[in-house]
């Protein structure tokens, strides 16, 4: 009749193009049922006539002529029974099995990647458990319709074959017509037996191929060197959420195009509209920068942004990948390639955009960020990318700095002297403070130092312009902090500590042509520095001064830098916490913990150890204030702490 083939391969794909042709098969059936049963309505009406035709003479002979063309008519429609039933069982077997397999992949592809390794690799086997009896009905289902479509060729045809036989038979001239007949008679006799035969052959071997699918079903999957096709989800933006919707892509690997088409299984089979677009580049996508597993990027030639897909399993996004020509996500190294990336950012930074504000605070758009990096740290494309383009915008190469420097297999300032940084910052005396983070800055490998003095020299330029841009020393610090001296575990006391890796950042921008410009004493080593007086006789020993003044800690934002927006680990929870607690306080009694010297009248003069009454919050950012020998002034609230 025409139809297009059924294929078995086409059961692990479950294509839009698979589901139409398993369609047209299912209407041919119902098409022939439906002739079947005009075929018998006409049938009855005709042995019906005939018999009221004849009602007195030859009734005897009449009837018994009449009774076999009858039987010949319940053989037919017990050969329409022979395929009805059976197809509509499986059909609905089948349909039950495919919502089943589409809503527990879903769920299974909405897990997040955080979960336990333990419970993923349960949920991946129970997915891959489903995902087989999926295809092993389908299989069934597909064997199913073949069977009936070739049965009904001879299940129908022979007795209705029988039926005209005795119909012709009936008929006063039905020895003339039965030799009119013979040679039709004849020749659909062979071909039923042709058919019969064939499909008796034929059956066992398509019945082995079902069986050998179903045990090794990887083994027989289609895979083509020039097209690559599945279902695919899709991550769409809209106006208040990101949602995931499933389409069917298909991908030409000559021409680069693919076409992605909407399609679910579970609404009942409806197409969407197609998309179609130039492929670009594809990248896998990292687990940490995404939730979902799976997932990989691609750009388009013809169309802005980047797409986020997610495969089915993680050999299927390798198939994708490999297809499409992936690559893996950007790995930092401080190589020659590394230096020069950043300082081709640092120069673009400095002539483009030094005086912007929020710099370095305001977060670049993380798709760009990921484009800028992998374009160029690619030596294949690193020449073509040019910084001045209105492409690259300023918050997206600070953005990509600072994700080149967190993305370093160890930080910049190494976990080995991590710990020998932070508890630098928190000795007492500001002098052996700097004194032993220059000597640790030295001690660090050549290439983590010579990389540490091209960012802090940058840095402290950008501090240079914090009338215009609004970083100062201490923002800088803030930000800077957690990616220079991450640790190597997240612990409670490493989130304690973030104030100091600020401090640390702070002293090295402060004090950077000292500390990196002069190679320091073998003397002074830490043995010597900590031998120093205490806190108290150190700032009891002289007047109070500001180059006393520890390093700002906290920064928070005024009312112009309320809407800038924060990146990953550049958070300042510690602050908004402790700037809480302040807001509750009122009226109680503090102690200095370092020496300030007052450089506004509105601020107090005092050295460590001072005891300050009616201590209160301030509307001044970071600061308290209090009362000292009954004068009212303000206080640096890092400066002090609650009795």
């Amino acid at each position: 009749m025409g139809l297009p083939a059924l294929e078995f391969s086409d059961c692990y794909l479950d294509s839009p193009q698979f589901r139409e042709r398993l369609k047209s098969h299912e209407a041919e059936l119902d098409k022939t049922n439906k002739f079947i049963k005009e075929l018998i309505k006409d049938g009855k009406a005709l042995v019906q006539a005939l018999k009221s035709k004849f009602p007195a003479d030859g009734r005897e002979t009449s009837l018994q002529v009449a009774a076999p063309s009858s039987r010949e008519l319940q053989d037919t429609r017990r050969a329409r029974i022979i395929q009805k039933p059976t197809a509509p069982e499986a059909k609905k077997k089948y349909d039950k099995e495919t919502e089943k397999y589409c809503g527990v992949l879903e769920k299974h592809l909405s897990l997040s990647a955080k979960k336990k390794e333990a419970h993923l690799h349960e949920a991946d086997n129970q997915v891959d458990n489903v995902r087989q009896h999926f295809y092993e009905v389908s299989l069934e289902y597909v064997f199913k319709v073949q069977e009936v479509q070739e049965r009904k060729m001879f299940d129908f045809v022979e007795p209705l074959l029988a039926f005209l036989q005795g119909l012709f038979t009936y008929y006063h001239h039905g020895y003339e017509l039965a030799k009119d007949f013979n040679h039709f008679k004849t020749d659909l006799t062979i071909s039923i037996q042709n058919t019969r035969n064939r499909f008796e052959s034929t059956r066992s071997e398509v019945e082995s191929l079902m069986r050998k699918m179903k045990e090794n079903p990887h083994e027989h999957k289609s895979i083509s060197q020039h097209l690559m096709e599945g279902y695919l989800f899709v991550l769409e933006k809209r106006s208040f959420v990101s949602t995931w919707v499933k389409y069917y892509c298909t991908y030409h690997r000559e021409p680069k195009r693919v076409t992605m088409v909407l399609f679910d299984p579970k609404s009942g089979g409806k197409m969407g509209e197609e998309e179609s677009f130039i492929l670009k580049s594809c990248t896998r996508r990292k687990t940490d920068s995404i939730e979902k597993r799976f997932c990989f990027d691609v750009e388009a030639m013809d169309r802005p942004g980047v797409i986020t897909m997610q495969a089915l399993s993680e050999e299927d996004r390798r198939l994708w990948m490999e297809a499409m020509d992936g690559r893996e996500p950007v790995v930092a190294q401080l190589d020659v390639i590394g230096f020069n990336v950043i300082k081709k950012f640092i120069y673009a930074v400095e002539t483009r955009g030094i005086d912007e504000q929020g710099l370095y605070r305001i977060a670049g758009v993380n798709s760009k960020v990921q484009k800028l990096l992998s374009l160029t740290m690619d030596p294949k494309t690193c020449a073509d990318v040019e910084l001045d383009s209105p492409e690259w915008e300023i918050k997206t190469i600070t953005s990509a700095i600072k994700h080149y420097l967190r993305v370093l297999p160890a930080p910049l300032m190494t976990y080995q002297y991590q710990r020998s940084f932070i508890k630098a910052a928190k000795m007492d005396n500001p002098e052996t403070r700097v004194t032993e983070i220059h000597t640790l800055v030295h001690r660090l490998p050549e290439k983590n130092r010579q990389m540490l003095e091209l960012l802090v020299n940058h840095l402290a330029n950008v501090a240079s312009h914090h009338h215009q841009n609004l970083m100062t020393i201490a923002n800088l610090g803030v930000v800077f902090g957690p990616t220079l001296l991450r640790p190597q575990e997240e612990t409670v006391a490493a989130i304690m500590d973030i104030k100091f890796q600020n401090i640390v950042v702070e002293i090295l921008i402060e004090h950077h042509e000292r500390i990196f410009q002069h190679v320091p004493n073998s003397a002074d080593g830490p043995n010597n520095m900590l031998s120093n007086q205490s806190r108290r006789r150190s700032t009891e020993s002289k007047a109070p001064s500001c180059s006393e003044r520890p390093l700002t800690l906290f920064h928070t934002p005024t009312h112009s830098q309320k809407g800038m927006n924060t990146n990953e680990g550049e958070q300042m929870s510690h602050s908004d916490s402790l700037s809480f607690h302040l807001s509750s306080v009122s009226g109680r009694k503090a102690i200095a913990l370092y020496a300030c010297k007052a450089e506004h009248e509105s601020e107090l003069s005092f050295i460590a150890g001072t005891v300050f009454m009616n201590v209160h919050a301030s509307r001044e950012p970071g600061w308290l204030e209090g009362t000292l020998d009954g004068r009212k002034g303000l206080i640096p609230e890092n400066y002090v702490e609650f009795l």
